[in-house]
């Protein structure tokens, strides 16, 4: 019998709060004067010629994009900008060659990245090479021989402390061992 009566009393209450809901929706006089006076205060923008410019919209529609088309979302460095197309090749020079220069410096580690101290605004690269793992500041050196001389947002300079060659490393994704 309890048990019947819970049920009863239950069902009451939720009709109170139903009348209660339902006098609320259809009683809002204040809503009524907000928007009249929002009505009377309405002034509109003076505007010399209303009329949608359809050649402006034509000309935002044949817009290009030519910049990098990087994909935010990776955090790989974005593909290094092919140069223009070289024009035909100089004719060879008869005779002999002429001095070639120094071969390029070869770093044997790879920049995957950086850190920035969020009090002293000091950078920090990491490099990778085979399983070690280096953290850099500007100035230290690298393997023993290269002294890390600059750190961009996607790039490295290292200078060879016994030739000071400089070699720039762009940043990369480490490759899994």
């Amino acid at each position: 019998m309890s048990n019947r009566r819970n049920q009863i009393v239950f069902l009451t209450a939720l009709l109170v709060v139903f009348l209660f809901i339902v006098y609320r929706a259809t009683r809002s006089p204040e809503v009524t004067s907000v928007v009249s006076r929002a009505d009377e205060n309405f002034r509109p923008i003076a505007v010399e010629n209303p009329a949608l410019r359809l050649d402006l919209l034509d000309r935002l529609k044949k817009l290009q994009y030519e910049g990098s088309h990087r994909n935010i979302f990776s955090s790989s460095a974005p593909p290094p900008v092919s140069a223009a197309p070289v024009a035909a090749a100089p004719p060879p020079v008869v005779g002999p060659a002429p001095p070639q220069g120094p071969a390029p410096l070869v770093v044997p580690a790879t920049f995957y990245g950086y850190v920035t101290d969020a009090q002293t605004g000091a950078r920090r690269a990491f490099f990778i090479e085979g399983d070690n793992v280096y953290v850099l500041a500007v100035g230290e050196v690298l393997l023993g021989r290269f002294r890390l001389m600059q750190i961009g947002n996607s790039s490295v300079e290292l200078e060879e402390t016994s030739t000071g060659r400089r070699a720039t490393l762009t940043m990369e994704e480490p490759t899994p061992s």
